[in-house]
């Protein structure tokens, strides 16, 4: 690598460039559109770097970059993004469909006699972090909370304890978005264990 030099000869360090990232899919604002998430892309780039945004969105840097193609490409190139936003508008439209109808389900399981754990399962398609919300639980109730596997492939939150009302009533306090009749209270009678 060429050493880089000022006006009077000498060499000086080769300066690092500052990269933005967009905080939606992580890619440079240059690539976001080949990601799945554009349109959010575009309103986070119009938050927090309108003048960016404004290079690479306004009218004037699209037509410009669409001068250089022949018209049949144009026009494949308009109907290529109707497509992709379409496609776009259909997955969130989808993704809202299924946090809405998805439960979220409050077991309490009766291990020994008079010992019982909570069982909490459904948050994951709530696009929540299971072991941040297991953590949380663990220090809201002050006691032992992990995340394990299902017998059907999934993963569900043990909390130990009879703590399934404070759970139901912690979660409709925190969490908005999840709409309070998506969530059941269960009772399951005891886990049978190998003897």
């Amino acid at each position: 690598m060429g050493d880089v030099t000022n006006g009077d000869g000498a060499a000086t360090e080769p300066q690092a460039r500052h990269v933005v990232y967009c905080g939606v899919c992580t890619l440079p604002p240059e690539y976001c559109e080949f990601g799945g998430t554009v349109k959010k892309c575009k309103e986070w780039l119009e938050k927090n770097h309108p003048d960016m945004h404004e290079k690479l969105y306004s009218q004037e840097a699209i037509e410009a970059s669409m001068a250089t193609l022949s018209v049949d490409a144009q026009k494949r190139a308009a109907k290529d993004a109707q497509k992709k936003e379409a496609k776009a508008a259909a997955a969130e439209a989808r993704d809202h469909e299924k946090k809405m109808t998805s439960k979220v389900l409050i077991k309490r399981v009766e291990r020994n006699k008079r010992k019982y754990v909570t069982a909490v399962s459904g948050l994951e398609a709530h696009g929540m972090d299971l072991k941040k919300v297991a953590k949380d639980f663990g220090k809201k109730f002050a006691t032992g909370s992990s995340v394990t596997k299902t017998a059907s492939g999934g993963e569900e939150i043990v909390v130990q304890g009879d703590v399934s009302d404070e759970i139901y009533d912690w979660i409709t306090e925190t969490y908005e978005d999840i709409p309070e009749e998506n969530i059941d209270c269960i009772e399951d009678k005891k886990k049978k264990s190998a003897a």
